[in-house]
């Protein structure tokens, strides 16, 4: 265990601690709304597993990293980017994916490229938005989306 995660469960550790002291109903009741969450989250954690070992067992290690690994990190990043743009996957799918595909050969630029696109940009979702905030303002906020996504792409590929 690295000193972030420690110091992480520390912090967690000490807030339910205070939390107890404070309201302990509150808190009990917090836990056990939680509880629930956890229940109906599990199906989904199960699946995130399982496709992520179909990917990894159909796409070889050596495909990966030759096709989003360091030899062509321009072109593989531009289309981990456009994939980002177009998929409509869960965050909570989609960190797990990106850590598999790094640990198989990616890139760390196209991995991120792909994450920060997926979150930030949204063409499955733009029709929805256009609607309710017109199409200028979706438009621009894509567009400045999609390039601050690759910009926080290379910076990661420069600080790792």
């Amino acid at each position: 265990m690295d000193i972030f995660t420690a110091s992480l469960w520390g912090i967690t550790g000490a807030a339910f601690i205070a939390s107890l002291v404070k309201d302990k109903q509150k808190t009990f009741n917090s836990m056990k709304m939680a509880k629930g969450m956890m229940k109906n989250m599990v199906g989904q954690i199960i699946g995130i597993l399982l496709l992520i070992g179909l990917i990894l067992t159909f796409i070889p290690p050596e495909v990966i990293k030759s096709t989003l690994g360091e030899s062509n990190t321009f072109i593989s990043t531009i289309v981990s980017a456009l994939a980002g743009s177009i998929t409509l996957i869960p965050a909570f799918v989609a960190f797990p994916l990106v850590g598999s595909l790094v640990d198989a050969g990616a890139s760390i630029i196209p991995a991120v490229a792909f994450l920060t696109t997926l979150t930030m940009v949204g063409l499955v979702t733009f029709p929805l938005e256009k609607r309710e905030f017109g199409l200028k303002f979706a438009t621009i906020r894509n567009i400045f989306s999609f390039v601050f996504a690759i910009m926080i792409a290379l910076a990661m590929g420069v600080i790792m």
